[in-house]
């Protein structure tokens, strides 16, 4: 017999060959490439699509589209319409709701030269998909090709119905305006504006009316604009006033231009309206005097002056109550540098000049401390951010500020940061026990259990606490969920030892019932557990034959027992089934034998 062969060298090739590299050579060879089939007569022919044909069907179980779009196509090119129409329908069955599909459908009716099959597909795809804006398109396109306008705005009409978004109407629009229809394409711009209410809707439908040089349709489009936007101006608000304005001032009307900037500025906010001041200066500049000029330019520094003026005027006395006006006041005008002026570094300048003014070691106001914290976030910049909390802390702690840089850092998932602010916290008030319960939470959803159970610890060991009772409770609670029964107890009997409180008695009275029903729970889950192992294990034995010991398995099962128990019924018995484990039977035996001493023991002393 040959020894195999020892192969030495392990180390890799140094160029490595793939399976992939291997086929794709092969398919390069012409050699091993198969011979190209040449069909010669129609029985051939016949034979070739049968087994074309059988493969498709094959493929198709797959249910993949792409299998169903080259059978079609295949069909086709065989010139057999029938079966190509019919294998696009049976697509459709199976998913009408792809419009890739539809297209493809259509598109073999159109390019066959098939038109009223085609319109027949391009209706049902309609119907079935009207949110589709390609099927829409590619329908009306087919029939303008055509030369049936009126099949083409037929199917626009269709379209409109369903409220399309506003390229779709601007389509129709334009294809009324290619036939030179004005008064249809106004009729449907005043569709197009009730369906999309929107400025920029109605600046087309202004700048319609002015290239057909009607200016009085054109000024109550704009006007039926503004009156649209009601009270609430958004960001398009400027934009329609701007583009008003602008027509006004190509009209020559300039007043009424003057007239719309400045009711714009005074009903838009000020962050909102850059290019509209720089166009109401330009306008002055153009035709207004020296002072409309100035009115135009310095109407914003009026309101900062108003603030800079009412702020100057500093509270005489160092008491919280003559200040909570003035740091409103001082509120009132961050908010607006910060929402109507957008100017953020004069909104950060107005919160560094108001904490500067306060005398933080007679009082404090932690919600100016919380606004230019957020403010920063707001801008992205989180050491600020950390800075003035920081300093809120280091000048004039509070359970506020604590609570939201907390909260901050918890969200930015800076652990570390919070365990450290939580001990600045209890260094400040060692005796909130809402800190302490919340440290402690930390630490528990981190899975920190011994961390937990100390903070707990140093917790109930301060001698001042302002709620003990939620302290404690949150102790237990945490003990309980992690099952530590033994302990739990524990902690009931050192709050005993604290407080006689019928509350804590009656709460760890529920708290061994509970434990005493998960007990016997638990053991009955595992009587269960173990009957089903004994049973596999019993079974495994009789499976190995003769070999198996199914005698020492068998003693080990539990005894099944038929017994009667009382209930309420007609009868007033039912039949049950018990089983009798191995340790209760000794345990009952020894019960027995110890009874029976007792007895005995008591007959001997009556003897005497």
């Amino acid at each position: 017999m040959s020894r195999p062969m020892r192969v030495k060298n392990k180390t890799p090739a140094p160029i490595q060959i793939t399976a992939e590299q291997i086929l794709h050579e092969a398919r390069q060879d012409a050699a091993i490439r198969p011979p190209k089939q040449k069909i010669t007569d129609a029985t051939e022919l016949g034979d070739y699509r049968l087994r074309k044909r059988k493969e498709f069907e094959d493929l198709i179980r797959w249910n993949k589209k792409q299998v169903w779009v080259k059978y079609a196509k295949w069909e086709e090119s065989q010139k057999d319409f029938t079966r190509a129409r019919s294998v696009w329908e049976q697509a459709l069955e199976k998913d009408y709701r792809d419009h890739t599909l539809w297209l493809k459908y259509a598109d073999f009716e159109m390019k066959n030269k098939f038109v009223n099959h085609a319109r027949n597909v391009w209706d049902r795809a309609v119907e079935l998909l009207p949110r589709v804006d390609q099927l829409w398109y590619k329908y009306i396109h087919m029939e303008e090709m055509l030369g049936n306008v009126a099949g083409a705005r037929h199917i626009f009409d269709r379209w409109i119905r369903w409220m399309p978004d506003q390229q779709g109407w601007l389509s129709y629009i334009k294809f009324e305006l290619r036939y030179n229809e004005i008064e249809r394409a106004k009729a449907i711009f005043e569709q197009f504006v009730d369906c999309h209410p929107r400025v920029s809707a109605w600046l087309r439908f202004a700048k319609f009316e002015m290239k057909n040089g009607e200016i009085a349709r054109a000024r109550n489009c704009y006007g039926r604009a503004a009156d649209n936007l009601g009270d609430e101006y958004d960001d398009e608000a400027e934009e329609l006033f701007v583009a008003f304005a602008e027509f006004e001032e190509k009209c020559k009307e300039i007043e009424r231009a003057r007239w719309l900037y400045k009711y714009a500025l005074d009903h838009i906010p000020k962050g909102t309206a850059e290019e509209l001041y720089k166009k109401f200066v330009a306008l002055e500049k153009q035709y207004g005097d020296r002072e409309g000029i100035e009115d135009a330019i310095v109407g914003k520094n009026r309101i900062e002056d108003v603030y800079e003026r009412a702020t100057a005027n500093v509270p005489p006395a160092q008491e919280k109550r003559y200040w909570q006006r003035y740091i409103n006041l001082w509120i009132n005008y961050a908010l607006y540098e910060d929402l109507d002026d957008q100017d953020m570094d004069r909104t950060r300048e107005v919160y560094n000049l108001c904490l500067k003014l306060i005398p933080h070691k007679k009082f404090s106001f932690a919600k100016i401390w919380l606004m230019a914290a957020q403010f920063e976030i707001r801008q992205l910049n989180i050491d600020w951010a950390r800075r003035i909390l920081g300093s809120a802390i280091g000048m004039a702690p509070n359970d506020k500020i604590f609570k939201k840089y907390i909260e901050i850092e918890l969200q930015l998932g800076n652990i570390e940061r919070c365990r450290k602010l939580y001990e600045k916290y209890l260094e400040w008030s060692p005796e909130k026990c809402y800190a302490w319960t919340k440290f402690a939470e930390l630490g528990r959803s981190l899975a920190e259990t011994e961390r937990v159970r100390a903070l707990f610890e140093l917790a109930i060991d301060q001698s001042a606490l302002d709620m003990p009772e939620l302290l404690w409770k949150a102790y237990i609670d945490f003990e309980i969920s992690e099952s530590e029964y033994e302990r739990t107890r524990a902690l009931y009997e050192r709050l005993l030892d604290r407080t006689k409180h019928l509350k804590v008695w009656i709460s760890y009275a529920k708290f061994e019932a509970s434990a005493m029903e998960e007990g016997e729970r638990d053991y009955e889950q595992k009587r269960k557990c173990c009957l089903e192992r004994a049973r596999e294990w019993l079974n495994m034995e009789r499976s190995f034959g003769k070999v198996g010991e199914v005698d020492l398995v068998r003693v080990k099962l539990p005894k099944k027992l038929k017994k009667r128990r009382c209930i309420e019924t007609e009868d007033g018995y039912e039949d049950c089934i018990e089983y009798l484990y191995p340790e209760e039977t000794q345990t009952t035996n020894l019960r027995i034998l110890e009874a029976a001493y007792q007895w005995k023991k008591q007959k001997i002393v009556s003897c005497f």
